[in-house]
């Protein structure tokens, strides 16, 4: 095979594996729902914002940034617990599979206040 005939064929074959979705990848990534992301600030003395609801079986992505220093963040129901860092941001995946609220807290001690650094997710159908 010639060079120009092989830079064709590889074309045609590039665009054959483009339509089918890289052999079939691309069916299964299409059934799959959209992952969301909900950005949260981790800040003394509260979560901002302190409450989000989700669907049951939806893909959440958390990003949890702490502009004042380090804090922490734990939801025991989920079995998630994590540390923010201050200027980084933590991602937090989640999918929650029942209905209700579930609390989330920090748990690194920031000062007066932080007994009250919680929040929730509330899962819905």
């Amino acid at each position: 095979m010639h060079s120009e005939e092989r830079r064709a064929w590889l074309a045609r074959a590039w665009r054959g594996l483009l339509a089918v979705g890289f052999l079939g990848a691309g069916s299964y990534a299409a059934t799959q729902p959209a992952e969301r992301v909900v950005r949260i600030t981790a800040k003394k003395f509260e979560f901002v914002p302190p409450e989000i609801t989700v669907k049951r079986g939806e893909p959440v992505l958390l990003e949890l940034t702490a502009p004042d220093g380090l804090m922490g963040f734990k939801c025991p129901a989920l079995g998630l617990r994590m540390d923010i860092v201050p200027d980084k941001v933590t991602e937090v995946r989640l999918v929650a599979d029942k209905v209700g609220k579930i609390a989330f807290y920090c748990d690194v001690f920031c000062g007066d206040g932080h007994e009250d650094m919680d929040g929730t997710i509330t899962v819905v159908d």
